[in-house]
């Protein structure tokens, strides 16, 4: 870890980048690093894990939820971050025929720091060939003043499988929010499946009104991304008292959830959905809303060649 002349700390290697706003004192630019690979016995070997600053990924004891082979990181704060100014990033990766879990131990809490200023979180997600990825972090919340920008990237080969759990809070409890920008990019075979970004907090305007977060201060949303999905729903439909699954080309679905707290919202975030109503005729949502043509969800969804599976 180094500090230059700006007083900026690079931890990991990483150089400075230019910023759209100028860096508090001693802003943090860190890297953390995470690659998995196929160990030739079924299993999951992860060659590489580094961290920097605020990121430090651990190698952890595989979930009890995930499949046969899968290996687990997960991701541990070492200091108070995002603060204003600084500039972190997680790169996974992997490859052809492994499976990974990424989990955090807790939130990621945005915090304006002394000198205030953007701070940026960038994840970039690659998944190989008949591998699968489960990326659940933390939520990220954003608290009073505070303005993080966070951009996630997947790109997946045509047979990746992927699970995306992401969950945003608005304000900590008792207090107003900062600003929020996050965008999620998803392709698959190069080919673009998901491109949606999220303005939220204080200076935006209309993100309380119905057509946003309706007055809610949490979202969330579950991504998956499985060829061998087979119980997507014909269109988007109601999947709780604030959520709603939506069909995208892959197969995959996308589930997004309102909610006052983290604790609201997660548990909304989950496949498969399970609806009332036959496998070809009209589903009643828990609001009683009749929606036509869904196909209902018979089967947990299955990563790999591993047992079948529910997400976390």
């Amino acid at each position: 870890m180094t500090t230059d002349e700006t007083g900026t700390v690079t931890a990991d290697g990483a150089g400075p980048r230019n910023a759209p706003t100028p860096a508090r004192p001693f802003a943090v630019h860190a890297t953390a690093r995470v690659t998995a690979v196929a160990d030739g016995r079924g299993g999951t070997a992860v060659p590489l894990v580094s961290g920097g600053g605020p990121l430090a990924p651990r190698l952890t004891r595989a979930a009890p939820d995930g499949t046969a082979g899968e290996a687990r990181v997960t991701l541990v704060g070492a200091m108070s971050a995002p603060l204003g100014g600084d500039r972190l990033a997680v790169e996974v990766r992997v490859e052809a025929g492994a499976r990974l879990c990424v989990d955090a131990v807790a939130a990621t809490l945005a915090l304006p720091g002394r000198g205030g200023g953007t701070a940026h979180y960038d994840v970039r997600l690659t998944v190989g060939d008949h591998a699968c990825l489960r990326w659940l972090p933390g939520p990220v919340v954003s608290a009073a003043r505070s303005d993080l920008r966070q951009t996630v990237r997947v790109d997946l080969a045509p047979t990746a499988r992927l699970e995306l759990r992401d969950v945003a809070v608005l304000g900590r409890s008792g207090e107003e929010p900062g600003r929020l920008s996050t965008r999620l990019t998803v392709h698959r075979g190069s080919r673009p499946l998901l491109d949606q970004q999220l303005d939220c907090g204080t200076g935006v305007p209309g993100w309380e009104s119905g057509a946003v977060l309706g007055g809610h201060r949490t979202v969330g949303q579950l991504l998956i991304v499985d060829p061998e999905l087979t119980d997507a729903p014909a269109q988007p439909y109601i999947a709780g008292p604030a959520a709603v699954a939506t069909p995208l080309e892959g197969p995959a679905v996308l589930v997004t959830a309102l909610g006052a707290d983290a604790l609201d919202v997660t548990p909304l975030l989950t496949w498969p959905q399970r609806p009332t109503g036959t496998e070809t005729g009209a589903v009643t949502a828990p609001g009683g809303t009749a929606v036509e043509g869904h196909r209902a969800a018979t089967a947990p969804l299955r990563h790999g060649n591993g047992p079948e599976t529910g997400p976390a």
